[in-house]
């Protein structure tokens, strides 16, 4: 689904009237660092982290 010009002007409209001018900046800032933060942890070195063995118990 692709999203046109006149579908990102209302979604930016609607943005506009619902949380301010003066907090949008702070918003997509936060939006971005969140999207980088999803974006590394998908590429992490590490895909799996490991789980440690299970001990065997005791037998005496």
């Amino acid at each position: 689904m692709r999203l046109g010009v006149g579908e990102i002007l209302t979604v930016l409209a609607l943005a506009l009237l619902f949380f301010g001018p003066s907090k949008l900046p702070a918003l997509g800032a936060s939006l971005g660092q969140a999207i980088r933060g999803f974006k590394r942890g998908l590429t992490s070195a590490d895909p799996e982290p490991e789980r440690p063995a299970l001990e065997a118990p005791d037998r005496q």
